[in-house]
């Protein structure tokens, strides 16, 4: 199924939640922040959350630095 990510369409597998969209995409899940359909997705939300055609994520990497 098409899914937009950051702005690109991407074609990923039917059934996925968001927790298995990430590690789908290979991102670790503990320094993002994933806007789901113009709405912030809380983390306890990721695991129920079913990935469906057409959806719009934004997803923002946390950087550490000084």
């Amino acid at each position: 199924m098409m899914v937009k990510i950051n702005g690109d369409s991407r074609e990923v597998p039917d059934g996925l939640t968001v927790s298995a969209l990430l590690a789908f995409l290979e991102m670790r899940n503990d320094r993002v922040a994933i806007e789901h359909n113009l709405n912030i997705l809380p983390r306890p939300l990721w695991n129920a959350t079913q990935v469906r055609p057409n959806d719009n994520f934004e997803i923002v990497h946390f950087v550490g630095g000084g």
